[in-house]
């Protein structure tokens, strides 16, 4: 394993291009095709996965397409809609408030800054960051499970708290590219380095990852699951 510093520039440059040639083409793996049908998938997605809302946003499109027919939705169908998802209660009430602000203050349009993102129901920075960054253009930093996970083993940061750990993020990753790279290290979070037994022996990121072996000392019992 390298001697190189954790969350140094150098390690956080040669973890990044590892990624960029891995995943050239990483992007949200969420369905959408604007910026509300997003925002909506994105709130959809807490504590799920995107598969599972993948498979239960095409119907909830098309019987409301925009802001305003949501706005007019029945709490009883829209929990029937999204009971596949889990929390079903919880996410259409959310779904219900987040339409009838869209509407009411924003004039049904989405609104493109992240102070009037968190403001709306149910939406806080991780949503907003997803939502600017994948229909804005404008570069955020979505700290969920994974990209959480991740760079606590690279040593990037050691907060467990999202918002704290954005807040440190912000000062190791280059601005320009805190979208694609946040998608990135979701990737990999989801294909190699998992929670309970990452693959450390099939990831090229082992020789600058101080958390490389991982796998295989849980598979021991000598680390503690997360």
């Amino acid at each position: 394993m390298t001697t190189m510093t954790p969350g140094s520039p150098e390690q956080v440059s040669l973890i990044l291009s590892h990624l960029a040639q891995l995943y050239p083409d990483a992007t949200c793996e969420l369905n959408y095709t604007n910026s509300f049908e997003l925002l909506v998938a994105t709130v959809l997605s807490a504590q799920t996965t995107d598969v599972r809302v993948n498979q239960v946003t095409p119907a909830l499109f098309a019987r409301f397409p925009d802001p305003v027919a949501l706005a007019g939705a029945s709490l009883a169908e829209l929990e029937e809609i999204v009971r596949p998802l889990g929390f079903f209660r919880a996410k259409a009430k959310s779904l219900s408030g987040l339409a009838r602000a869209l509407v009411e203050v924003h004039d049904a349009v989405v609104p493109a800054t992240l102070k009037e993102l968190v403001a709306l129901p149910g939406v806080g920075r991780k949503t907003a960051n997803v939502v600017l960054g994948n229909a804005f253009g404008v570069p955020g930093i979505t700290v969920d499970t994974h990209v959480g996970r991740l760079t606590r083993r690279w040593g990037w940061t050691e907060q467990t708290d999202p918002v704290k750990a954005e807040r440190e993020l912000m000062g190791v990753m280059p601005e320009e590219n805190w979208t694609i790279d946040c998608h990135r290290i979701i990737y990999h979070g989801r294909r190699v380095c998992h929670s309970r037994s990452p693959e450390c022996g099939a990831c090229v990121l082992a020789d600058v990852c101080p958390s490389a072996g991982e796998g295989r000392r849980r598979l021991a019992g000598v680390v503690p699951r997360s």
